[in-house]
């Protein structure tokens, strides 16, 4: 080891006995404030996206339950959502990011305006083809997704569950589009510290999706929609007919989620120019960091894509459940996984470029500490409460108690792999802000791998159906995650490993009394009260969930847990300046 390592490693000790020993440490450092201020701005706006994202769940189980109109609708937005996944929350993100604030540290602002319309006008002509193909070739994209042989013994329903599909395909295709000009946007304002906009913008897409659906749907199938509403039996023909409307709403959506965040991009400075150019130096940075990104950002839609395949051969009902529970787990890696990593990224930007590792890795550390922190009492609650949650949420309409209990299992198994692809979420982009994709995308590329063997085997082998495949996610998150953390903390020399530790310790020990005190608590209250009735079961999740809330906070704050201190003085600080200020 060279004398400049030796120092290295003698300055990185320090710190991480710092960390260590000093609890107050994290709490008076301004990059970590800066973080979780930021963080937690993000966090509300995604929250009111994601609560919205469950009300818009909500619509579809009620009027279309697990059944064949609900898996071709999912099989057909399978794909677009994958590419969206990969644009407005993966590779474009990150690689956009991380090279338009290193331009605007090194070049200046009129540079990174310029590259700015460079990669929004090469997405036009890009993602517009790959649209174009989409909707010329949605039969075989269908046929990737779906065995119609083995889907369903009617083979009328397995038919119609096709064309459905292909229908719908066509019609959420152009959504790509929409939701890829939307990331740039995003990145944009996020650089410039604008965090509130962006974050919000899908919920502008959830806004458009329901109310744009259901009057689509109402006008497609008035009958269907009124029979539903009133509780009478309603057909089938019906059903096909109305999940048209609801795929022409999620279009809708997509546009509005674009739109949203027009005015703030130019209020911020940016104006748009006709220039195109795949040659300059910031545009072919971007292009060299996504290419491999995109492997690297894949896995879990990859995952979930194979997964869809394997659940569409076990009949009607798996394809939906898996995407009802998945919906659920999505809540807490929106409001803190991805909000987190989006208050990270910049920062972690800007230090790269500044070849600043020490505040580089500190930021990266307390951005982990924070993920432990929320997302594992945010697992432990959905395991314990997976089937009051699902049964308040979706058992309404033609949603009924089988498909409570299918979606509770699935919500089980998805829900232990949380914290690993929330922090996978922070460390991901973390490598491409120092300019390594190599080790994303083998990361990826080896979870792909697992996910596929372990769906296999529990589909093919074992028998276990659905769960398996649920398990399998989060088996590839927790692969995934430790193969980022331990390269990156070689890249670093270190990722004050001992605090991470403590905290992942103290906040397990927590959330373990917390969950077996929800879980008696709900226990009692179905025991007394039942199940059946709606105000019950808001009674059952509500008192369980605010119990438990309470409950970790208090163990939380006797461990001394120090993200928990910083979180509550920023709040303090927030809401104690707006209080005096009235």
């Amino acid at each position: 080891m060279s004398e400049i390592e030796k120092s290295e490693q003698k300055t990185l000790s320090a710190q991480e006995a710092d960390v260590s020993h000093n609890p107050q440490s994290t709490i008076h450092n301004p990059q970590s404030r800066s973080i979780a201020r930021s963080a937690g701005i993000v966090g509300i706006a995604v929250m009111g996206s994601r609560i919205l994202g469950l009300v818009r769940e909500q619509v579809f189980a009620t009027f279309f339950g697990a059944g064949f109109a609900m898996d071709a609708f999912i099989i057909a937005f399978r794909i677009p959502n994958l590419l969206r996944d990969l644009f407005a929350e993966g590779a474009l993100s990150a690689a956009f990011v991380s090279t338009f604030s290193q331009t605007i540290t090194k070049r200046g602002e009129q540079a990174a305006w310029r590259l700015a319309n460079l990669v929004n006008n090469a997405l036009v002509v890009v993602v517009s083809l790959i649209v174009l193909a989409g909707i010329i070739f949605a039969p075989q994209i269908v046929n990737l997704l779906l065995e119609p042989g083995k889907y369903q013994a009617d083979a009328a329903i397995a038919a119609t569950t096709y064309n459905l599909a292909v229908t719908m395909t066509r019609i959420m295709f152009p959504f790509l589009l929409m939701v890829s000009l939307a990331a740039v946007a995003m990145g944009v304002l996020n650089t410039k510290d604008r965090f509130g906009v962006p974050a919000s913008a899908s919920t502008m897409f959830n806004v458009g999706s329901i109310l744009g659906g259901l009057f689509c749907a109402y006008l497609f199938a008035p009958e269907y929609i009124l029979a539903v509403i009133s509780g009478q039996p309603a057909n089938a023909a019906g059903a096909a007919q109305a999940i048209v409307g609801m795929a022409i709403g999620t279009l809708a959506g997509g546009v509005m989620q674009w739109l949203i965040q027009v005015p703030s991009l130019r209020s911020v400075g940016y104006r748009w120019q006709p220039i195109l150019s795949f040659r300059d130096e910031g545009m072919r940075q971007v292009m060299r960091l996504m290419a491999p990104a995109i492997i690297g950002s894949a896995a879990l839609q990859i995952n979930v894509f194979v997964n869809t395949k394997f659940a569409s051969g076990l009949g009607e009902g798996p394809v939906s459940w898996l995407s009802y529970a998945f919906r659920l787990i999505y809540l807490p890696i929106g409001i803190f996984g991805v909000a987190i990593s989006t208050a990270t990224l910049p920062a972690a930007s800007r230090a790269a470029a500044k070849d600043n590792l020490d505040e580089f890795r500190h930021t990266l550390a307390s951005s982990l500490r924070l993920t432990l922190l929320l997302t594992i009492p945010s697992a432990v609650g959905l395991i314990v409460l997976s089937r009051p949650i699902v049964a308040l949420i979706f058992q309404h309409g033609l949603f009924d108690s089988l498909d409570t209990e299918q979606t509770a299992v699935a919500l089980r198994y998805n829900a232990v792999g949380l914290t690993a692809y929330s922090a996978v979420r922070v460390l991901a982009p973390a490598f491409y802000a120092l300019k390594e994709t190599r080790i994303p995308m083998l990361a990826s590329v080896i979870s792909i791998v697992t996910n596929y063997l372990v769906a296999w085997l529990s589909v093919e082998h074992f028998g276990i159906g659905h769960r398996g495949l649920a398990l399998s996610i989060s088996a590839v998150a927790i692969v995934n995650f430790a193969l980022l953390f331990f390269f990156m903390r070689r890249r670093l020399n270190g990722m004050e490993s001992r605090g991470l530790f403590i905290t992942f310790a103290k906040v397990l020990l927590a959330s373990s009394l917390m969950g077996a005190v929800c879980w008696f608590a709900s226990r009692q209250i179905e025991t007394f009260l039942g199940t059946e009735s709606l105000l019950v079961r808001l009674m059952n999740v509500g008192a369980s969930v605010a119990l438990g809330i309470a409950l970790f906070y208090i163990a939380a704050s006797l461990l001394k847990v120090r993200e928990l201190n910083q979180m509550t003085a920023a709040f303090q600080r927030k809401f104690g300046a707006r209080f005096r200020r009235k």
